[in-house]
């Protein structure tokens, strides 16, 4: 169990890490949008790194595997997003 605890710090941590250095494309003016889509671009970059190395790329059926962590890691943002406003008392509605 403590392995778990220090692995999700680890990677509690990169996040923050990437989170940060997007909050300061963001102060050098750089719009929203424009960050995201870099964001998103370079994260499906490494992940066909990660999948297929420097020489490869993936089939289609890849690409799907990639879809479908990416999918994962967008819901659970979202259930941690929505258990903390609920937990505050706020509307979640938008």
């Amino acid at each position: 169990m403590t392995e778990n605890i220090e692995q999700l710090k680890e990677f509690t941590g990169l996040v923050e890490r990437f989170v940060q250095l997007a909050n300061e494309m963001k102060d050098e003016g750089k719009s929203l949008p424009t960050i995201n889509a870099a964001l998103m671009s370079a994260s499906a970059t490494y992940g066909s790194y990660v999948a297929a190395g420097n020489e490869g790329y993936l089939r289609p059926s890849g690409v799907e595997k990639l879809v479908e962590s990416y999918r994962h890691h967008a819901n659970r943002v979202q259930d941690i997003k929505k258990h903390i406003i609920q937990s505050s008392g706020q509307d979640t509605k938008k």
